[in-house]
Parts: structure tokens; C-alpha cells; sequence
């Protein structure tokens, strides 16, 4: 059936009120129409060198005590690390993890870690441990120099979700550094999953997790999933009885 006269006029009109811009502009723009000066940017005074606190960190671990963090056990006790030099804490083997007594959503974080000095076990045996973001989801740490094991297990893997870009570990008497971009899982008022996590993550420097999707809570066994919904929460780091040490860690919320 053709279209009638009244809706091509329609149409028409239509085209015309959200049409093309005038060929010349009735009022010339000028460079500050495009500058937005307020409110100001808020000055934060960088560390010293690559790796310091900003001056909006929150310091989690100067290498002095370990006031910000609790027993994972018991969250009423105390961290059972032990401080080594006053510089690094040292996992106990089996004393279990430890987490911040803070709770954190999205969130930077910088830290700190060495396999133990002496090398000992293979494939997940060497310098394991790990990070837990909201006490669910694991960016892994692990003596991964020289050492083979499953690619999505090794150092800078979200374990057994994503494997790293690339192998970036130091050798067991250096110091290795990651720096971690976080954003936190969103869910919707009913409790179901709106948007999934996604983590940036540079170990020393190179990049090896770009805005990666998390793809749910870590298990060791079975595919991982998202459980109901969740806020912020506790940063834990693992004891899975190796010595590993930790120093330099700070946090600055997003």
C-alpha cells in the first residue's frame, strides 16, 4: 500500500527538527567554551620514587607492624606473620591467612613479594600464596621463575580463571611488584549479577592483565561462578605454607 501525503509530510518534518547543523554557526565557538574549570582537580602529591605511597594511600603494610590486618581464622586475633628487619612480614606456615581489617570495593593496590629465599617444591610447591579481592576473587602469587605449572595457576593469573599475558616473575632472591587496578562486581536490587568484575594488573612493571573479566568466586575444583550479592570486603592474603614475604603494601580506594 503507498504511503500517504500526511506521512511523508510527517517524516519530513521530523528529518528537519533533529536534522543537520547550520553551514555556519550562529554563534562562533570560542576555545573557552570548551574549558571546564570547576570544581578543581584535587592534588595528590606522588611517592618519592615508583613505588612509594601517594599521599592518599592507605598503608596497609610499612613493614613495622601488622596493625591494618587480622588472623583469617579469627578476625578477632592478631595477624600471625611473623615481621622479619623490621622491612617484610613472612608467611607461618600454617598459622593461616591473613586479611586487612578494612573492608574495600574498586580500589588500587600496590604490593610487595618474594618467594622464599631458599627454593624448595616445584609447580604449585614453590612461594605460593595469593590475594584475595573482597575475600573472593584470587590474583595469584607464586614462584614461577624457572618453575612449569598450569598457565592459568602461575604468578599474576586470576587462578584457574585467566592465565597472565606473559611470565614476568624475578628470580626467588628479588623482589617482585604488582600493581593492581580493581573494580569490584556490580549487582542489581534483586541480587543478581549486573555487571562482573574486571582487574588491571602490571607485575613489575609489564602488563599482564588487561581490564580482564573475572568470571566468578575462586575454586579449586569446578567452574567458577558469581555468589549472591556482595559489598565491599576484606583483603586476605594466603598461607598455603610456603615462607613467602610481603612488604610494601598500600591501597588508595577508587
Amino acid at each position: 500500500m503507498p504511503y500517504c501525503g500526511s506521512t511523508i509530510h510527517a517524516n519530513d518534518s521530523s528529518e528537519q527538527k533533529g536534522g543537520t547543523p547550520p553551514e555556519v554557526s550562529p554563534m562562533p565557538m570560542k576555545p573557552q567554551m570548551t574549558e571546564i574549570w570547576e570544581p578543581e582537580v584535587e592534588v595528590v602529591v606522588p611517592g618519592k620514587k615508583l613505588g612509594d605511597a601517594p599521599s592518599d594511600a592507605i598503608i596497609l603494610f610499612d613493614g613495622t607492624n601488622l596493625d591494618q590486618w587480622t588472623s583469617q581464622k579469627d578476625n578477632t586475633k592478631p595477624a600471625p606473620w611473623k615481621i622479619v628487619d623490621n622491612d617484610h612480614m613472612e608467611v607461618v606456615p600454617g598459622s593461616g591467612g591473613i586479611s586487612t581489617k578494612m573492608k574495600f570495593g574498586d580500589c588500587q593496590i600496590h604490593l610487595e613479594f618474594s618467594a622464599p629465599d631458599v627454593v624448595e617444591g616445584e609447580s604449585q610447591g614453590r612461594g605460593n600464596s595469593g590475594l584475595f579481592l573482597q575475600n573472593r576473587y584470587e590474583l595469584q602469587i607464586l614462584d614461577s621463575y624457572n618453575n612449569r605449572t598450569y598457565r592459568n595457576g602461575q604468578a599474576a593469573s586470576i587462578y584457574k580463571d585467566e592465565a597472565p599475558l606473559v611470565n614476568a616473575m624475578r628470580s626467588p632472591l628479588e623482589w617482585n611488584t604488582y600493581d593492581i587496578i580493581y573494580r569490584a562486581p556490580r549487582f542489581k536490587e534483586d541480587g543478581r549479577l549486573d555487571t562482573k568484575a574486571r582487574i588491571t594488573v602490571l607485575h613489575n612493571g609489564v602488563l599482564v592483565q588487561n581490564n580482564t573479566v573475572i568470571n566468578g568466586i575462586t575454586y579449586y575444583t569446578g567452574l567458577h561462578r558469581y555468589p549472591s550479592a556482595h559489598g565491599d570486603d576484606v583483603i586476605s592474603l594466603q598461607d598455603h605454607g610456603n615462607k613467602t614475604q610481603f612488604r610494601n603494601i598500600w591501597l588508595r580506594k577508587l
